[in-house]
């Protein structure tokens, strides 16, 4: 695939959360390919992290490597502070980290999960964007979330708590973006669809990939790759500059609100 140049990212720095595997380390990659400054944010896989860093330098940007548990909140905005802080400035903001934790029924769910899903996927997010808007106040710039289909599709049975937070994602994306456009920051949402990725691997069984795929009309599950743009239309402000508050969904046709 020819490798599109996209002027207005060279030299952005920019933060991506959970840049390890999947969809997060094909956007470092490609945000790398395009000569931008990436944080490359990790929690436990160490070695992918190191592997994407190099691959994002490889590709000619620069690379710093940060492990934070993006549930705790501290740690989080200690990523964001030290990515500022490596780079001399941040530019971009990609809430990319995020889980599942397990499938569980709502007739089984406990204090304890629902913290659990909730502070992955949706206190980290608002976490990480407070810390990131003062940087971002200083000569504007962009927050990308990432949600899900499962926002607006009620997900599979034992992830209906999962889709919950990334509706919740969905709408502190337009909650944000009414807030933060009048500083100049731009704040819009990736919702991927079944994506080959991890996330599959570790939460779902061959029967329920299979019954997901069948309803997808492109007939199979999308790749990280195949995110990527999305990802990328949304930093650039010469594509995007007047899109704001906006959920992309990239699911093959899966759901077309």
């Amino acid at each position: 695939m020819t490798q599109l140049t996209i002027p207005d990212l060279a030299g952005k720095a920019v933060l991506v959360t959970g840049a390890s595997t999947g969809i997060g380390a094909a956007l470092a990659k490609a945000l790398g390919a395009q000569g931008a400054l990436v944080g490359v944010h990790y929690n436990s896989s160490k070695d992918a992290a190191e592997a994407v860093a190099n691959a994002v330098k490889d590709a000619g940007g620069s690379a710093f490597l940060v492990r934070a548990d993006a549930s705790r909140s501290t740690e989080i905005a200690r990523a964001v502070e030290d990515t500022a802080t490596a780079f001399g400035r941040l530019d971009g903001l990609v809430n990319n980290a995020g889980g599942m934790v397990g499938r569980m029924a709502y007739a089984d769910m406990d204090d304890a999960y629902y913290d659990k899903v909730m502070d992955l996927n949706g206190r980290s997010v608002i976490a990480a964007s407070r810390a990131a808007i003062p940087h971002l106040k200083r000569q504007g710039g962009f927050i990308i979330n990432t949600s899900s289909i499962a926002a607006r599709n009620g997900a599979s049975n034992g992830a209906g708590l999962y889709g919950s937070s990334k509706a919740l994602v969905s709408n502190i994306t337009r909650g944000m973006a009414k807030e933060l456009i009048g500083f100049g920051i731009r704040v819009n949402a990736v919702a991927p669809g079944v994506i080959d990725t991890p996330f599959h691997e570790r939460y779902s069984t061959e029967a329920q990939l299979k019954a997901n795929i069948a309803t997808v009309p492109q007939g199979r599950m999308g790749t990280p790759e195949e995110c990527v743009g999305a990802y990328l239309f949304l930093a650039s402000e010469s594509l995007s500059g007047y899109i704001i508050g906006q959920v992309i969904e990239v699911n093959g046709g899966q759901l077309m609100p």
